[in-house]
């Protein structure tokens, strides 16, 4: 399994109505410093309906400037379309963050 393919493994468990970040992802796939990679493999998303990458936001919770799927707006309308509320322009990380199951798929080499 390639890196793009460990990442998209991650995305796809994110569930309905929850965010992960960028650098959680990565740590789920396989290697904490890969949350730019992350990036890059959501842009090219190749399943847009399979991989819900809309629902990667910043740590702090702001959606990406560059949503390859639309762009910003449109991720928060997304988002927004699953329940998640946003303040002041960002996730209330606290409320909507995905608290990772135990039995969720992790990544590993």
């Amino acid at each position: 399994m390639n890196t793009y393919e460990k990442i998209y493994l991650v995305v796809r468990q994110i569930p309905y109505g929850k965010v992960a970040s960028y650098g959680q992802v990565a740590a789920l796939a396989g290697n904490k410093r890969w949350s730019r990679v992350v990036g890059y493999a959501l842009h090219v998303n190749p399943d847009e309906k399979g991989i819900p990458c809309y629902r990667v936001v910043t740590k702090d919770g702001y959606p990406s400037k560059a949503f390859a799927f639309g762009g910003e707006n449109k991720q928060i309308e997304l988002l927004m379309s699953e329940g998640i509320e946003f303040l002041d322009g960002h996730v209330d990380m606290r409320k909507y963050c995905w608290d990772i199951p135990s039995e969720a798929v992790l990544v590993s080499d």
